[in-house]
């Protein structure tokens, strides 16, 4: 009886633990809904667009397990907030609202929100693409606090950090604003910057392969969202003061978007101009929810979709494994790109939410919000812990999503801590299936 019982109060015990476990691996879901975190800040709804420093909250770092240092970072990190890329971006909505105004059809409102636009234009000329000093400002602070954060490493003797970046300016001005501050830092670091064709392959995806395979398979359901969620008729009587006049004239639902994206993006400047107030809270809601559902589709572990898009960085994250494996002293390494890499990376990571298939997109905001994952300038930091001298132990690894720990798809009892020999073991399994179904 003893015996009997003694098994079921190990067993009980096992499961406890097991269930211990789970909780601290698995990632919780949001605490509030997205239409009320976008209400309490609009900004969130600019999707890639967001401003990196106008984010959700402060960030807490968990203190190193007992007996441990961190010694080396590994780093993927988008550009800084940029000019919109393409002139049509600016000059079509100005030019609807241009032609309102020489048929005589602008409201007071629609006249203003022209003067505005027509103010800001001449800032894009030869611009357009460009890293603004709001963007240089970001990493200018990302790379501060990599220093503070983690001066075991970065402020080490010495230390090498080996900066790479895409071909594209904004991500080479993004790399120089970083390696200033932790130069800065540390004058006895000994900092290697490199910008290459060569690199593009880990870098940015090439076109061909995955990215050409998988890429806009949700084209039919992102149009469908975008008819969904976009009603216009509100701003049009807003703006214009003829509903015929706008029928015949203006297709409304685009026109709305692309004047979205424009108030959207001017959080990436330093500017007064102000947009966003053009929109309602649920607008803002609607619009944000359109372009949560077409980059989940896109790029993300969509199920609807069928997109494979997270595996476009298998060359990335095989270059993030086999640069961890010759580690042999305090370093850095720090990869500049776009955020076309990093939302399929952490996607592919199973950072948080970030994997998660979710069927039904009407209720994928519950689970996955894209201001979440990629902002201007969001970054995926692995930090790895080894024991101090004289100590004995695994090497342990955490993930920083956009500087906030993350949880990672395996089991640890020590959170947000990982035994790297397990993830790395995890991820290559992954690398094979795939590799293996092409």
């Amino acid at each position: 009886m003893k015996t009997e019982m003694r098994r079921q109060l190990m067993m009980l015990m096992a499961i406890g633990f097991m269930m211990a476990v789970q909780a601290q691996t698995k990632a919780p879901l949001f605490e509030n809904s997205a239409k009320d975190e976008i209400a309490a800040n609009r900004y969130l709804a600019g999707s890639n667009y967001l401003d990196y420093d106008r984010q959700l909250s402060e960030k807490v770092l968990t203190p190193a397990p007992k007996g441990y240092e961190p010694f080396y970072m590994s780093h993927y990190g988008r550009h800084g907030s940029r000019w919109l890329i393409g002139e049509r971006e600016y000059t079509l909505p100005m030019g609807t609202l241009r032609n309102g105004r020489e048929a005589g059809k602008l409201t007071p409102l629609g006249e203003e929100t022209l003067e505005k636009l027509e103010a800001f234009h001449p800032t894009t000329i030869k611009r357009l693409g460009d890293l603004t000093t709001v963007g240089e400002r970001q990493h200018h602070g990302i790379g501060k606090r990599m220093a503070q954060n983690f001066p075991e490493i970065f402020k080490a003797p010495g230390v090498k950090i080996d900066a790479r970046s895409t071909v594209v300016i904004r991500c080479i001005l993004s790399m120089i604003a970083e390696c200033e501050e932790l130069a800065a830092a540390n004058p006895s670091a000994q900092i290697h910057n490199d910008v290459s064709e060569s690199l593009q392959y880990y870098l940015n995806q090439p076109w061909e392969g995955t990215v050409k395979a998988e890429g806009k398979k949700g084209d039919k359901e992102v149009n469908e969202y975008s008819q969904k969620y976009t009603h216009p008729e509100r701003l049009m009587k807003a703006l214009f003061n003829d509903q015929q006049w706008v029928y015949d004239n203006v297709a409304a639902g685009d026109f709305m978007r692309r004047l979205f994206d424009v108030a959207a993006n001017m959080q990436s400047h330093d500017t007064d101009i102000e947009l966003l107030s053009l929109f309602t809270d649920e607008e803002v809601y609607d619009q944000w929810r359109i372009r949560n559902v077409g980059w989940y589709l896109d790029y993300g572990a969509s199920p609807v979709s069928g997109t494979k898009m997270p595996f476009s960085q298998l060359n990335l994250l095989k270059n993030i494994i086999e640069t961890a494996d010759t580690v042999t002293q305090t370093q850095a390494t720090l990869r500049f790109g776009h955020e076309v890499c990093v939302m399929p990376l952490a996607c592919l990571l199973e950072l948080d939410n970030c994997g998660m298939a979710v069927e039904n997109l009407d209720e994928l905001d519950t689970y996955w919000r894209n201001y979440r994952i990629f902002p201007m300038a969001c970054n995926i930091q692995l930090v790895f812990y080894r024991p101090k001298k004289g100590k004995a132990g695994d090497i342990l690894v955490k993930a920083l999503l956009n500087e906030r720990e993350a949880y990672m798809p395996i089991a640890t009892d020590n959170w947000p801590y990982y035994k790297w020999q397990d993830l790395r073991q995890y991820y290559l399994n992954k690398i094979k299936e795939f590799e293996g179904g092409l």
